[in-house]
């Protein structure tokens, strides 16, 4: 399978969309704008209040968030420009990258009202669709960036029932592919650059932990519940890997360092509930909503690879099972996701 033709999140504006189903997301963005914040304050004031300014988001998605994301970067550069005193407003190009398949048709629909409520009205956006761990820019070019062969039996991704050589395998595929990003980005950014990466992480030392991989050890449950009943073919099961490795701040700390582009500015981790809107006072009955809420939103993330491997046949079977286990993982229990965000600046 060519994961770069087949990941994607769910298009359009339907009811397990990304567009409708990514709180997360949203929540994540807030709680780490204050870093984006500061390296774009400290890029501003080092480029001597540039004229123009050329960003990039990496990973965007569609939906309500990738126009979010471009908005909350003009805010604050406007918000920092005026604190410094600067009357001209710098004009902005912003690309949005993702893969091909990104529904790009629902994120230019509305670039035009985005334009229109901009704080800044100097600002130019474009689709660049392509893999992120190969060039996608010229040559500095770019100031800113916000933004497996082994047998892993009856498991989609890594687990405490997983060989050593799963694990080995995700990690070591971890560090290719951010070296490889890495060394993309130092091509294409100017020298003093900025770049924040929020990545999906863990805060353990374990890459097996709970924290990171007990929402795919639920889609692993409901499709291993669907092998056994003879539904689905337990050779199809045994080949399906989900292309997503959770790394500790120290791994990607340690990276960052061994590329040796970039200096780190920043290094934190957050942690969001699995559902944005969580509240200790709900009552039964909305808790279930909440843990349906979250249904969708995996089914939103992971639709399209299961659809890709699996076919369409079994799909409504494989998210209602999927639905029904996060309900009952979340009514005994609260589970969090884990984010390491990592603030860059390309060395000169």
């Amino acid at each position: 399978m060519d994961v770069s033709q087949v990941l994607r999140m769910n298009g359009g504006d339907g009811d397990y969309s990304y567009s409708n189903n990514s709180l997360l997301p949203r929540k994540v963005i807030s709680m780490t704008k204050h870093i984006m914040e500061d390296a774009l304050t400290n890029l501003y004031c080092t480029m001597n209040f540039p004229k123009t300014l050329t960003m990039a988001d990496l990973g965007c998605s569609s939906g309500p968030n990738t126009l979010l994301l471009a908005s909350e970067l003009l805010k604050s550069i406007d918000k920092i420009r005026l604190e410094l005193g600067i009357d001209e407003s710098p004009e902005i190009q912003i690309y949005l990258n993702d893969l091909p398949h990104n529904d790009f048709n629902t994120v230019f629909h509305s670039v035009s009202k985005f334009q229109k409520n901009s704080s800044s009205p100097s600002c130019y956006i474009c689709g660049v669709p392509g893999s992120f761990y190969t060039r996608l820019f010229l040559p500095k070019s770019i100031h800113f960036v916000p933004e497996m062969i082994n047998t892993n039996k009856g498991n989609i991704y890594m687990s405490t029932t997983s060989p050593p050589s799963v694990i080995k395998a995700y990690y070591e595929q971890f560090q290719r592919d951010f070296t490889m990003f890495l060394k993309c980005r130092a091509e294409e950014m100017v020298s003093g650059g900025r770049m924040v990466l929020t990545i999906l992480g863990r805060k353990s030392d374990d890459p097996c932990s709970k924290e990171c991989c007990y929402v795919w050890d639920l889609l692993a449950t409901s499709l291993n519940d669907m092998v056994a009943q003879g539904v689905i073919e337990e050779e199809k099961m045994d080949s399906f890997n989900i292309p997503q490795y959770t790394p500790s701040s120290k791994e990607v700390s340690n990276e960052v360092e061994k590329e040796g582009s970039f200096m780190i500015d920043c290094l934190e981790v957050s942690e969001v509930n699995w559902d944005a809107s969580t509240d200790d006072n709900l009552n039964l009955s909305e808790k279930d909503e909440q843990g349906y809420n979250m249904g969708k939103c995996m089914r939103a993330v992971a639709e399209p690879l299961v659809l890709s491997h699996f076919g369409e046949s079994i799909i409504e079977e494989v998210f209602e099972r999927y639905m029904n286990n996060i309900k009952i993982s979340m009514s005994k229990e609260k589970n969090k996701l884990i984010n390491v965000t990592v603030s860059l600046t390309r060395k000169g």
